[in-house]
């Protein structure tokens, strides 16, 4: 897929006030600073229509961001970011909960994880919640060029077998590093696939 045109539409906090249409949405979430902002840039080949930014926890809104006037990348606030605060953590559970439960645009959540750590307790309950709510969704491994092949192979594996262990078979799972601009073409595949799989 070639992305000819992306440009940033609307930025909130309420579910109700997102892009009315049954335009298609890919959303991006993740736990702070786990490159997403970095991925939206890199994928859409814009460098600053995601703000990208070295504090974890600053994305606070639903951000949507029109795609060849076609389909949405949607921006979801991070989760788990311990230091907001127990009304914050609340606030953004909110948030995040309200657009993945009541969105009926949402057409596939991609849950980016940081390739050079084991599974985290916060990422496996997110995606079992996902699961129990009947959410469909992908997973991205993020910045794949901070690891060598081997340990990459090893982590890959040991996640596996830890999603299997309450999984029956996995979700579609991708890799994409920001920085060498690896995986973009995966990504944009996956999603003009389910796309195409819309129009029929």
């Amino acid at each position: 897929m070639e992305i000819k045109s992306a440009k940033f539409v609307i930025s909130n906090t309420d579910v109700r006030k997102c892009p009315e249409g049954n335009k298609p949405e890919y959303a991006f979430i993740g736990r702070s600073n786990v490159g997403k902002s970095s991925l939206i840039n890199m994928l859409t080949n814009k460098k600053g229509l995601a703000m990208t930014s070295q504090t974890p926890g600053k994305t606070l809104l639903i951000n949507h961001f029109l795609i060849n006037d076609e389909w949405y990348l949607v921006d979801l606030p991070g989760y788990g970011y311990a230091q907001r605060g127990k009304e914050g953590r609340e606030q953004l559970k909110r948030i995040i909960e309200s657009y993945i439960l009541y969105r009926e645009q949402l057409t596939c959540l991609f849950v980016l994880l940081d390739c050079r750590h084991e599974a985290q307790k916060i990422d496996l309950e997110f995606m079992e919640w996902l699961g129990e709510n009947g959410i469909p969704f992908a997973i991205i491994f993020t910045k794949t060029d901070k690891i060598s092949k081997g340990r990459l192979r090893e982590n890959m594996k040991a996640y596996s077998e830890k999603l299997l262990e309450t999984w029956e078979e996995l979700p579609q799972v991708l890799y994409s590093s920001s920085e060498k601009k690896e995986g973009r073409e995966e990504i944009l595949d996956y999603i003009d696939s389910i796309n195409k799989s819309l129009d029929q």
